[in-house]
């Protein structure tokens, strides 16, 4: 009877991925293009900071492997904006927090499968403590926010929950 059940759970197993991950079987490699940043406040190494952050969630996160030449699906992002404001204004036109919002939009291509293909904005922000220096902070600042970003790229790519 063990090993009854044991076969099964290895059988349902293959079939069900425990991350929630529902990758077509004839998908196998990825490329995400170099982001056109239309922000022209944007830091200048931000599009490769970006590019790098997907394509290992991707990497990390899923079977797929890396291919520039011929990918089945490809990214295509878009910096759209990258701004610094003010929230949280105090008396005596002091403001307690700035905030860093960035968005990006992805065009998803499935070669495999064009009814999978689809365009969508993606955005974040992180808050900081005005009294800070931003450059300080900026770093960390978007890693915070890529990391987000991209979580919800990837389950909205790769997720059927």
């Amino acid at each position: 009877m063990r090993i009854l059940i044991c076969i099964s759970f290895f059988i349902i197993s293959g079939c069900i991925s425990f991350k929630g991950t529902t990758i077509p079987q004839d998908v196998n490699t990825f490329s995400v293009e170099m982001p056109i940043v239309k922000e022209l406040n944007a830091p200048p190494e931000l599009a490769q900071i970006f590019m790098e952050t997907l394509r290992q969630k991707v990497r990390e996160q899923s079977r797929l492997v890396f291919n520039d030449s011929e990918p089945d699906v490809i990214f295509k992002p878009t910096i759209n904006r990258y701004s610094v404001t003010s929230v949280a204004p105090q008396e005596g036109d002091l403001v307690a927090f700035n905030r860093l919002d960035i968005s990006i939009s992805i065009d998803y291509n499935n070669t495999k499968n064009e009814e999978d293909d689809y365009s969508k904005p993606f955005s974040a922000f992180q808050d900081f403590n005005a009294s800070e220096n931003f450059q300080d902070l900026e770093e960390g600042l978007i890693e915070l926010i890529f990391d987000d970003i991209t979580e919800r790229i990837f389950n909205g790519t790769f997720s059927d929950w």
